[in-house]
């Protein structure tokens, strides 16, 4: 018998459904709405009094008195506003800052404001409710739910909030939910993380979970020590489970691992999720890419990514972009960012309605010779090569290898192994030429005799979680990189533990 919860999910369902598919229809408008909203609400802010607001009627003009800027061309004004400095970037002072650990500058401070922070939830919620839409599919909506994520324990400075996002975030789960939440509070605040698996793992063992959330990494440590305490597959164990949600990173390497540790095929909703806002989510089962989110206080501006670096790139808005070109993602939202560069690049597998993967990120490349590898390549490279084969991992990363005791330079590839292949030769050179077929930079360097083919090098068993825990990002929402284009994670596994 279904429960009242269950009856009233799917007419909820429907509803947000319609609303999404009227702004999804009119992309254009529903951005140019956004940015006459966004334009008139930070007039009198000191960034836009800086930047000429008042005279800004179109885009045009937002690109010529607005410059692209990353975090450290922004610092001095979110420092004004971490000093408590009102009417910075947007009016008043934002509720909360969501800290994250910059890679080359200290810790970041990225505003969350009253206008931004319900987008976060509501994009979330939407992304079940479209789910439940598509699939019919409500059975999951009475049992427990899981949520991977960081601490909910926020500082406070200036009477700003502050801690990591998904801390933040688990203050507004809705009432609905809250007796369905998993893990308790007290469990949540713990900081080391395998305390914190292992203290999840004694409060939801015996529970009917049905929603399992987290970044896939991390979720698969989770996966591994309940099968440990129990040694019964993960779909065994909660019966129900159905239905796994999952960000920050592409699920496509962890999926032959996943049907594994569960022991049967269970849907997945795909988001994207950051501390400057939540961008997209999947929206359909059978549809590559995720919807981006056109009505949430966010305006995109797209610049391609082979030309980031140029003097002067162009930017353009959604109205121009192409299928399966590589973009820098810029922003402009309700928490006071301005042309603002993420540092993720994203592709279009679809302009009616707009989708989009995560390609990558703009610094995370292999251009050690001039090739330019992305993430989304070597990636797609891994799945064609592990494709109708038993082959597993647990983790994987790239890194150039430009100074080699023998021969030529090459590409490196340090992979942590679930299932070993059954012919190594032949998974090496499927990797490489997947490789070659999709970077032509790649290809030409390899028959010129630049490089040689990659190489791989094994990882052991835990490598790739030692590694993080060396470097004090043990999970959360830290991840693994999937290539870089020096050699600092890679001398580091060297260092810690190697296999050949």
């Amino acid at each position: 018998m279904s429960s009242i919860k269950e009856k009233l999910s799917k007419p909820f369902a429907s509803l947000v459904a319609k609303r999404i598919e009227k702004w999804a229809r009119n992309p254009e408008k529903t951005q140019q709405k956004v940015f006459r909203n966004l334009i008139n609400s930070a007039t009198d802010t000191s960034f836009g009094k800086d930047h000429n607001f008042k005279k800004i009627s179109t885009y045009e003009e937002f690109k010529s008195n607005v410059p692209i800027r990353d975090y450290e061309d922004l610092r001095p004004y979110v420092e004004r506003v971490v000093n408590g400095e009102d009417n910075v970037l947007w009016k008043g002072k934002p509720l909360y800052f969501a800290k994250t650990s910059g890679t080359t500058s200290g810790a970041k401070y990225i505003p969350i404001t009253k206008e931004s922070m319900p987008t976060h939830v509501k994009a979330a919620r939407n992304a079940i409710l479209m789910y439940i839409h598509e699939t019919g599919n409500t059975q999951f909506v009475d049992g427990k739910m899981i949520f991977l994520q960081g601490s909910p324990i926020l500082e406070e400075n200036n009477g700003i909030k502050l801690g990591r996002l998904s801390g933040i975030v688990a203050h507004y789960v809705p009432k609905y939910l809250q007796k369905n939440r998993m893990p308790s509070f007290e469990t949540n605040c713990i900081e080391d993380w395998e305390t914190k698996v292992e203290a999840i793992i004694d409060e939801t063992l015996r529970e009917d979970m049905t929603i399992i959330s987290g970044i896939p990494s991390w979720v698969q440590m989770y996966f591994e020590k309940l099968i440990e305490r129990t040694d019964k597959k993960v779909g065994e164990i909660f019966k129900n489970f159905s239905l796994f949600i999952f960000g920050g990173v592409n699920y496509e390497p962890y999926r032959a691992k996943f049907e594994n540790l569960i022991g049967r095929k269970v849907d997945s909703i795909e988001l994207y999720p950051a501390s400057e806002g939540f961008f997209a989510f999947q929206d359909k089962q059978d549809e590559k890419g995720m919807l981006l989110q056109l009505k949430s206080g966010i305006f995109y501006e797209f610049v391609e990514a082979d030309k980031f670096y140029d003097e002067n790139p162009e930017r353009i808005t959604i109205k121009d972009v192409k299928l399966e070109v590589n973009y820098v993602m810029i922003i402009s939202s309700t928490a006071g960012l301005w042309a603002y560069n993420i540092g993720d690049t994203v592709q279009f597998t679809s302009l009616k309605p707009y989708r989009v993967i995560v390609s990558g990120r703009i610094k995370h490349f292999i251009s050690a010779f001039g090739e330019h590898v992305i993430g989304k390549e070597v990636e797609q490279a891994f799945n064609e090569a592990t494709e109708n084969t038993s082959i597993t991992v647990n983790e994987f990363t790239v890194a150039p290898q430009i100074n080699p005791n023998n021969g030529l330079p090459y590409h490196e590839w340090f992979i942590e192994f679930e299932n070993l292949p059954e012919n190594e030769a032949k998974f090496i050179k499927d990797l490489d030429n997947s490789l070659q077929q999709q970077n032509s930079y790649y290809y030409d360097l390899i028959a010129g005799k630049v490089l040689q083919p990659l190489k791989l090098t094994k990882i052991k068993k835990d490598g790739f979680q030692n590694y993080m825990k060396s470097i004090g990002k043990l999970g959360g929402q830290n991840k693994i990189p999937r290539l870089s284009n020096d050699r600092k994670i890679a001398d580091k596994l060297y260092e810690l533990q190697l296999t050949k």
